[in-house]
C-alpha cells in the first residue's frame, strides 16, 4: 500500500500568531495555537494528521514524530524545550525525517540557540526508556527523550504527546521500548508505569495496598484514558464552521440564531 507520508512537498513554516495569550485573548489565541500544530504536521509529514497512513512501521514513527513536534509548538517556548531535543537533535531530526520540508529563519528561532538546562525528573524517565529499548538507531533515542519530556505535561501522554489516540502510544512503546512496556500487564497508565518503574528500580515501594482493586486511587492508575485529541478537536471546530457557513450561503441555515 503506498504512504501518503512520503511526499511531503516543500512548504514554509507558517509565523506564530502571537507568544503572549493575552494579546489577542485567551480563545483566540487557543484556536490559533491548534490551527498552528496542525499546520507544523502537514508541513512535516504532507497531509493532515488525520489522513496519516501509519501501516509501515516508517511511516508510523514519522508520524508520531511529526505529532510531537506539532503538538510542542503549540505551546510557549523554545520549540527544542517543549519537544525535549536539543537544538541539534531537533534539526537532524527533521532534516533526517523529513527531508521534503524547508524552513526559513523563523525556525530556527523557534529552535532557539542552546539546550534548556536538564531536568532531572525527564533524565529519568529518558533513560529508564533508553534501557529497555528495543529498536536501534536514532529514531528511538529521539523518543525516549521526548516522550521523558512530555511526560511533565498534565494531560493524558498520548494527548501530550499529539497523537490521535492511546492506542498509537502503546504501539510506540511496545515497538522502541518493548521490554519496559510489556511489563505493564495490567493496562496501567503510562505515566503512572513509568514512575511504578523508577520507584521499583530504586528499591521504593510505590504503593501500600497490596491489591490495585482494593487502593482508593485505582482510577488514577488505570482510569480510561479515552478522548479526542487536540489537533483533532480543532479540525472538528473548523469542519462544523465551515458547514455553517455553507448552510448560510445556501439558504438553508440563518446567520443570527433563533
Amino acid at each position: 500500500m503506498g504512504s501518503s507520508m512520503t511526499t511531503a512537498a516543500p512548504a514554509i513554516i507558517p509565523s506564530f500568531p502571537s507568544t503572549n495569550p493575552l494579546v489577542h485573548g485567551e480563545a483566540f489565541v487557543q484556536d490559533d495555537k491548534r490551527r498552528y500544530g496542525r499546520e507544523i504536521y502537514r508541513l512535516l509529514a504532507g497531509c493532515d494528521p488525520a489522513d496519516a497512513d501509519i501501516e509501515s512501521e516508517h511511516d508510523f514513527d514519522r508520524h508520531v514524530i511529526a505529532s510531537i513536534v506539532a503538538v510542542s509548538a503549540m505551546e510557549q517556548g523554545k520549540l527544542a524545550d517543549r519537544a525535549g531535543l536539543s537544538p541539534v537533535d531537533l534539526i537532524g531530526l527533521v532534516a533526517q525525517l523529513f527531508p521534503a520540508a524547508a524552513f526559513d529563519a523563523t525556525w530556527l528561532s523557534l529552535v532557539g540557540a542552546s539546550a534548556a538546562p536538564e531536568d532531572d525528573e525527564i533524565a529519568m524517565v529518558r533513560d529508564l526508556l533508553l534501557s529497555q529499548r528495543s529498536t536501534d538507531g536514532d529514531v528511538g533515542r529521539w523518543l525516549a527523550a521526548m516522550v521523558a519530556r512530555r511526560a511533565l505535561e498534565p494531560n493524558h501522554l498520548w494527548e501530550d504527546l499529539g497523537l490521535r489516540e492511546r492506542s498509537e502510544l502503546s504501539r510506540l512503546l511496545m515497538r522502541h521500548f518493548g521490554p519496559l512496556a510489556s511489563r505493564n500487564t495490567k493496562n496501567m497508565r503510562w505515566k503512572r508505569f513509568f514512575y511504578r518503574m523508577l520507584c521499583e528500580d530504586d528499591g521504593f515501594v510505590m504503593c501500600t495496598t497490596p491489591v490495585c482493586t482494593q487502593c482508593n486511587d485505582f482510577e488514577l492508575c488505570f482510569g480510561d484514558e479515552s478522548g479526542e485529541s487536540r489537533m483533532a478537536e480543532r479540525r472538528r471546530q473548523v469542519a462544523l464552521q465551515e458547514a455553517a457557513a455553507d448552510a448560510v450561503l445556501t439558504g438553508e441555515g440563518s446567520a443570527v440564531p433563533c
